[in-house]
């Protein structure tokens, strides 16, 4: 068994503004997002210039999807108690799913503003994504967040405010699976031109199952608990349409052309 690190949720206190590190680590999403976006941007004819319009785009997505899809998926309830809990973003309370859906409304935005096909463009964002994901569940380990269940497992560890029961620290096993694993498997499948949507339908697929498997080993929301057979979970119900879906994407991407970077076309 494990020490639990625990780690003030407050990273910087100046007077009475609190910088928060769930807060900091989408600073590191966006950020590392922004530089590697950067290293393809030609590849799709965008400029370097044109990825930080792109970023802009992609965090209001992020953070007004994200905290509205957890609002309707998770804490409605707690809204209506409550109405500012709203916009307590710094108390942690994103939902991925609902992120999703507002960066895909940011990206056809930004594809109709740019003249790219949606695809394309998503394609060229997909491996970009995991940066973020694995840092914001980095942010919910320190913010005492999403907890596992009971294990015997010697990396397992006690929770504050959970008991002394050891518990899977889940939120670092999906930081690996759906941050780090995810990113390198999208990075280097990517560096290689492929059909249009296909990038994006392995996304899918890949945080589909990964978030599906942690599911076993996560404590559900105390609030909702198990949706049915006393196993499945709201996240495991939310991520099977991600999975159907990256599946239909890919097999529908075996369709179409392979979108060759704009100098290689002009070369040919």
């Amino acid at each position: 068994m494990l020490t639990y690190p625990n780690i003030d949720p407050v990273a910087i206190q100046l007077g009475p503004l609190a910088v928060h590190w769930y807060g900091l680590m989408y600073v590191v999403g966006f950020v590392g997002a922004w530089w590697l976006g950067r290293v393809r941007a030609a590849r799709i004819g965008l400029t370097k210039e044109d990825v930080g319009d792109l970023l802009f785009y992609g965090a209001l997505g992020v953070v007004v999807g994200g905290r509205l899809g957890y609002v309707l998926f998770y804490g409605l309830d707690r809204l209506l108690a409550n109405p500012l809990w709203l916009f307590q973003v710094w108390d942690g309370g994103m939902s991925f799913h609902g992120g999703l859906i507002g960066v895909l409304l940011a990206a056809w935005l930004f594809a109709r503003k740019h003249k790219l096909a949606f695809f394309q463009l998503t394609d060229f964002v997909a491996p970009l994504v995991p940066i973020g994901l694995g840092a914001g569940r980095i942010g919910n380990f320190i913010n005492h967040e999403l907890p596992g269940r009971v294990s015997d497992l010697p990396w397992a560890m006690p929770f504050p405010g959970m008991g002394p029961e050891p518990r899977h620290p889940s939120s670092l096993y999906e930081a690996l699976l759906e941050g780090a694993l995810l990113f390198m498997i999208l990075w280097v499948v990517s560096a290689t031109p492929r059909a249009r949507g296909m990038i994006s339908g392995l996304f899918l697929v890949l945080y589909g199952v990964f978030r599906f498997g942690v599911e076993f080993v996560r404590l559900p929301d105390a609030h909702i608990g198990f949706i049915a057979f006393g196993w499945v979970t709201m996240g495991m119900l939310l991520t099977l349409p991600m999975i159907a879906g990256g599946v239909a994407l890919i097999l529908w991407s075996r369709r179409q052309s392979v979108d060759f970077p704009p100098a290689t076309k002009a070369a040919k």
